[in-house]
């Protein structure tokens, strides 16, 4: 059996391509990460972007054919932050079904975070109680369990890469009073939530902490398989704070395992992680090149 799985969210469209085997197990036949950008604009507009939806249904239309030629069994989509935020996104919504071949589901906050929760850990072996959060462009979910994985509560909080950018970010480089601006405004949104009880190992997953990954491995070209699973401290991630932080945009462009088109976005997206492991109380994350896409064909299946 094969699925097709798409995630639209903020930043990025995410397809998976996934098999179970007669043995049960999930399994990644194809995998891609497509920087559309639907959410531009939409913190202060409350609407889709004509252009920005022009790329969307390009990158889904490649996504389509990709589908048909693994002849999947079935197709999934759900839309994310920039969708659920924008006024009239049905117009979108309808020519997406069209071009996937299944109406994108319009998922709320707690929804997401419990796929964000269900993707993520597939394929790590780790201890205990787990937290997750995930840094997408529009939004940040976070999950905790207690004790057994079924017990989680899952929570969403709108500060993403790119509404922190376009809300705070009109500087290149920012200056220092706009990184505080970020700060400020991630801090009063965590200040709400309460902390998780006793010892929590923390997954990280989304485009920003697999692209600081990514650069801490002066990665040349994306390996998902060396990201999955690896241990990234909150001292690197301090660390490129401080230098992406005094790079324009031109010069973080040209780092290695930087994707170009996230340059703009990738500081404040870095000061979100930097945020959210201080809340945690945390020296280090374990990074999931996993995510909803992974939840949503993990379901189809009904392993979860």
């Amino acid at each position: 059996m094969r699925v097709a799985a798409i995630d639209i969210g903020t930043n990025s469209v995410l397809l998976l391509i996934a098999e179970r085997g007669a043995d049960g197990h999930v399994k990644a036949l194809f995998e891609r990460s497509t920087i559309t950008r639907l959410g531009e604009g939409v913190d202060r507009s409350r609407s889709l972007a004509p252009d920005a939806i022009a790329r969307t249904l390009a990158c889904l239309r490649r996504d389509a054919q990709v589908a048909g030629e693994f002849a999947v069994d079935g197709r999934v989509a759900v839309a994310t932050s920039a969708v659920r935020d924008a006024c009239g996104a049905d117009a979108f919504l309808d020519a997406a079904g069209q071009v996937i071949g299944v109406r994108p589901d319009v998922i709320d906050g707690p929804t997401e975070a419990r796929l964000t929760h269900a993707g993520a850990l597939a394929g790590l072996s780790l201890q205990g109680p787990v937290g997750v959060f995930d840094v997408g462009g529009g939004s940040t979910e976070i999950v905790t369990e207690f004790g057994d994985r079924q017990d989680v509560e899952a929570l969403s909080l709108d500060i993403g890469a790119v509404r922190m950018t376009e809300r705070h970010i009109v500087s290149d480089p920012p200056s220092a009073q706009e990184l505080e601006a970020i700060r400020a405004d991630v801090r009063l949104h965590l200040a709400r939530v309460p902390n998780s009880p006793g010892p929590v190992a923390w997954v990280g997953i989304g485009g920003t902490v697999t692209t600081l990954c990514a650069m801490e491995l002066a990665m040349t070209r994306y390996d998902g398989a060396r990201v999955h699973g690896y241990p990234l401290r909150a001292s690197a991630v301090r660390d490129w704070v401080r230098k992406l932080s005094g790079m324009d945009v031109a010069a973080r462009r040209a780092l290695p395992g930087l994707e170009p088109a996230r340059a703009d976005v990738i500081i404040a997206g870095a000061i979100i992680v930097e945020e959210l492991l201080g809340w945690a109380g945390v020296q280090s994350l374990t990074v999931s090149d996993r995510g909803v896409r992974w939840g949503l064909a993990l379901r189809w299946f009904g392993t979860r």
